[in-house]
């Protein structure tokens, strides 16, 4: 169980990120607004390759063409802001088909089917829902928020939990052998669900994880065996996902020492302040975490930072992407989405040392005493994130975005707007394909 506590001195403001207009990685060069909300956008679903939906406080769910842009269909039935969104595809052997499922403030779940090219809608009524989850392998889906409901793959409520939480159940993940992990203020509950000979399908309290110390804000799956939580008071705790126990506790705190002078004597500092973690995505051997204005890389494999920046952005990150192993991509409340390299540190360590992990210390946050600390040049292996790209187009905070790889990259903002990103040098490909096209169709010129 490890503490980090990153920065350094008290009085040095970090520099303005500024890429300039120049950016050789970025491919991202021409953008398509596409307006039909008329409030904030939270959410982005991918449904395939070529559509994904939007939603957010309007009530309203989009899907969208991501290839064109165009608006494929406007669904409607929430009075009040949708509060989750999620795909539920269901197979009886012969065909499958995708449905949309919504929960909303107005305490309904909307399901909206496409059957022939025309929308059925369906309306659940239920208990506060606050997030969605859907085991395709056994086309039932769950409902988290004033309560715990399992629906199956007819819409019919099978059962349903009462938790005790003020807070309700903010996130949800699948576990192995039919276990699902719900996240309630500061307690992860584990459930088992059973489904019995008659098909009939029940859930039962197996366990509940009371490790963190402020409010869970992150629930995500890493691989097979492991998921991962993080908190409002910075901690990160990677779990085994099949006897639920602690692998590694990190513990990210930004320190806030007034001058370099005190940097050096520790136990005079003032207490490092401690950062929320407001997002989590992985890729099976990393770990992103979005803390306060920063970012933080973190090695499944080592268990390790592997690479930081404090200010990654002017306010808050709220979303985070794994590209590869080297590139990551991030979205703020300042309204910008930048695109990240993680590199080697240059020799001169000096500029660089402020804005690294200054010392940690081993043992939980709340105790007062510690090892020796360390100084970033005995850390060995960090690296440093370099800013590569920066989109500039929302007015607002951009919430998140999707990405659909070749066809472009989809965000979402509180300016009521999408925007479709698309790699200008493929785009202009494309044109000239389609000319050239046009012109032997018609006998050339």
């Amino acid at each position: 169980k490890t503490d980090w506590a990153l920065g350094g001195c008290g009085g040095h403001k970090s520099p303005v990120l500024c890429i300039g207009e120049e950016q050789p990685k970025n491919c991202f060069t021409e953008l398509q607004v596409l307006k039909g909300h008329f409030d904030i956008v939270r959410f982005l679903v991918q449904i395939d390759d070529f559509r994904c939906a939007s939603a957010g406080d309007d009530g309203l769910v989009l899907v969208w063409n991501v290839e064109t842009g165009e608006r494929l269909q406007e669904l409607r039935g929430h009075s009040q802001q949708i509060t989750a969104i999620t795909t539920f595809t269901c197979s009886n052997g012969l065909m499958s088909h995708t449905s949309l499922i919504t929960a909303s403030s107005d305490r309904i779940c909307m399901v909206f089917i496409s059957c022939a090219h025309r929308v059925a809608c369906l309306s659940l009524s239920l208990s506060l829902s606050q997030c969605l989850l859907v085991l395709e392998r056994l086309c039932v889906w769950f409902s988290g928020g004033e309560e715990l409901c399992v629906w199956d793959r007819d819409f019919q409520l099978q059962c349903h939990r009462q938790n005790h939480s003020d807070t309700g159940i903010t996130a949800l993940i699948e576990l192995p052998k039919n276990c699902i992990a719900a996240a309630m203020d500061k307690e992860i509950m584990i459930y088992r669900l059973t489904v019995s000979t008659d098909s009939t399908l029940s859930v039962a309290e197996m366990r509940c994880l009371s490790d963190h110390q402020d409010q869970i804000r992150a629930l995500i799956n890493v691989n097979d065996g492991l998921f991962a939580s993080g908190s409002h008071a910075g901690e990160l705790i990677i779990w085994d996902a099949i006897d639920w126990n602690i692998l590694a506790y990190e513990h990210i705190l930004w320190e806030e020492s007034q001058t370099c002078a005190q940097a050096e004597i520790r136990l005079a500092a003032p207490k490092p302040s401690e950062m929320s973690i407001q997002h989590l995505t992985t890729n099976g051997k990393l770990i992103l975490a979005a803390v306060g204005s920063g970012l933080y890389v973190y090695s499944i494999l080592t268990k390790t930072v592997v690479a930081y920046r404090k200010v990654a952005h002017d306010s808050n990150v709220l979303h985070t992407m794994l590209l590869s192993d080297s590139e990551l991509m991030s979205c703020s409340e300042d309204g910008s989405v930048r695109m990240w390299e993680i590199q080697e540190l240059p020799l001169t360590a000096e500029p660089a040392s402020p804005g690294f992990f200054g010392m940690w210390t081993f043992g939980r946050p709340n105790k007062q005493t510690g090892p020796p600390t360390k100084k970033v040049v005995d850390v060995p292996n960090i690296r440093t994130l370099e800013l590569t790209g920066d989109l500039i187009g929302h007015s607002g905070a951009v919430q998140m975005f999707a990405s659909f790889k070749e066809n472009g990259l989809v965000t979402c903002s509180t300016d009521h707007l999408l925007i479709l990103w698309k790699n200008g040098a493929r785009q202009s490909c494309l044109r000239s394909l389609a000319l050239f096209q046009k012109l032997e169709e018609n006998g050339g010129l």
